[in-house]
């Protein structure tokens, strides 16, 4: 082959869009040791790390090489190799864990300390090592890095406290305590990428909270629709509303009611509804494929997670996973 024509033939390659087969949903099954890996090219489980007792959050490198999972069982970060799925390493933390998140580069994982009187454990994910546990108020159940990367945000139950946390200097800066218990959340952003609203969902409400980054305020509070007629509403149990994301377009917030088992579009910024779709049972968290055009619901009482394509709101398939599967994330993997 020419010069010339090996260069144009490594042009179009690099033109190619991101082969779906790179994208991988990984689902924690919380009730089993085992976490399911899926394609969603075909929606099938594809592999499965195997050996993680009672597994809850997860993360996944950049770089593609490691995901990384919290286990309750041994209160470890367990570190996996992508290629072989093997655990390389248990990680101890300071006390049980719960939900994790990982910076923008990859350098860090923190993870929620869901025990008094509250912390983020800090992992450096080269010596993979703890090498920080940073205090907040009131013992923690999800963190997240905000889109531009220049936050870890804590939400806990008990204290009902938000504690916002500065990346660069691992301290926090601000925090906001509400009338409800913090549970899950999600992020808009301004045109530059700074974070403009906290999405939150609280104990005992089945819909959301909208937090104003810059003042540090609840300025609206949505509920979401009753249950349709005819179903019958998934028994309560403090996390009415759990699980939401936001399309890779800031266009549309997905949100999940647990007590409805259903899903539920919301436009951004206008927050109007915009459809709703039914999954299974208990839908306890959602991750969406890199395009913004389906979501991953994981049903916790249903050992499964719902496929929505997000444009009809309609539920394409229903795929059989491990027990109790509650939160799960979209991995890139290069």
């Amino acid at each position: 082959m020419s010069c010339t024509r090996r260069n144009r033939y490594l042009g179009i390659l690099l033109a190619l869009p991101l082969a779906a087969s790179s994208v991988r949903i990984i689902q924690t099954n919380s009730a089993g040791d085992n976490v399911s890996i899926i394609d969603p090219a075909t929606n099938k489980v594809v592999g499965e790390i195997q050996g993680i007792e009672v597994n809850h959050g997860a993360a996944a490198a950049p770089d593609g090489s490691r995901y990384y999972v919290s286990n309750e069982a041994e209160s470890t970060l367990d570190v996996v190799d992508t290629k072989t799925l093997k655990v390389i390493k248990n990680i101890p933390l300071t006390g049980h864990p719960n939900n994790i998140s990982i910076s923008k580069d990859g350098r860090r994982v923190y993870v929620a300390i869901a025990v008094a009187p509250g912390a983020v454990d800090v992992i450096d994910t080269t010596s993979m090592e703890r090498v920080k546990s940073i205090p907040v108020k009131g013992a923690v159940h999800n963190t997240y890095v905000t889109p531009d990367g220049k936050y870890v945000v804590s939400g806990s139950i008990p204290s009902k406290t938000i504690t916002v946390i500065d990346v660069p200097t691992e301290t926090p800066v601000w925090s906001l305590t509400m009338d409800l218990g913090i549970r899950p959340m999600a992020f808009a952003t301004n045109p530059d990428g700074s974070t403009k609203w906290i999405f939150v969902q609280l104990s005992g409400f089945n819909g959301f909270a909208v937090v104003d980054f810059a003042t540090r305020q609840e300025i609206n509070r949505i509920k979401l629709p009753q249950v349709r007629a005819g179903k019958e509403p998934f028994p309560k149990g403090g996390n009415e509303s759990h699980g939401m994301a936001i399309t890779s377009d800031g266009k549309i917030l997905i949100v999940n009611s647990r007590l409805n088992s259903a899903i539920y579009s919301y436009s951004l910024p206008d927050l109007k509804l915009l459809g709703s779709a039914d999954v299974g049972k208990s839908p306890d968290w959602v991750t969406l494929t890199p395009d913004g055009k389906s979501a991953y619901v994981a049903n916790a009482g249903s050992n499964s997670v719902s496929v929505v394509d997000i444009r009809s709101m309609k539920e394409v398939t229903r795929i059989p996973v491990g027990q109790a599967p509650k939160r799960n994330i979209t991995a890139v993997l290069p």
